[in-house]
This record gives structure tokens, sequence and C-alpha cells, in this order.
């Protein structure tokens, strides 16, 4: 199952007081130089199919197609100069492009 680090949480948390959001959808799509690319948005609806991970504040929604390729990974929220972003560590992977965009499994 995917796994959030704590400052993953921190963040979600902070974002959720800031937002009202509370659904954040984590996923895969097709697209990119290495054939899927990772989505992280705030969910606009929860279809009957979707795995919901409840942190409390927040849920973490994930699509049943995607699932199986993030039971390993873990989410993170990393902050290097200027920016900060979440991040998806998966173990999984076998490739990824230079920019960090895309990845294949």
């Amino acid at each position: 199952m995917l796994d959030l680090t704590d400052e993953a949480i921190q963040y979600s948390i902070k974002k959720v007081e800031e937002t009202g959001n509370s659904d954040i959808r984590v996923g895969l799509q097709g697209g990119g130089c290495n054939g899927f690319e990772y989505i992280i948005k705030w969910a606009e609806a929860i279809n009957p199919e979707d795995h919901i991970l409840d942190y409390g504040k927040f849920q973490v929604i994930i699509d049943s197609l995607s699932l199986e390729y993030l039971e390993e990974a873990k989410l993170d929220f990393v902050n290097e100069g200027l920016n900060s972003y979440y991040k998806i560590i998966n173990p999984k992977e076998t490739a990824s492009c230079g920019c960090g965009v895309s990845v294949s499994f």
C-alpha cells in the first residue's frame, strides 16, 4: 500500500486547512517519454472502484488501475532550493526520464 512520509502528511494537513479540499488523488496516467506519469492532485470525485486511504483530516484516493503500481511506493514532500513538491519514491520503477516526469515499470 502507498505510504506517506511525515513530511507529506504534515504538508497535506496544512493544504487541507488552507483550501478546504480533503481528497488527494494519486495515480498514474499514460504519457511522457517512458510511458507513465504520476498524477497528484485534488480529487474532484470518488469513484466506486477507487481505493481510499484515510488519514483523518484528509484522504488519499487511488484508482484501481494505479493501485498495483503504487503498492510499495512512498509519497514524500520535499523542499529543494526554492522548489517544494510531492515526490513518489517507487521501487517498482524500472526507468525514469531525465526531467523526472515520466516513468516505466
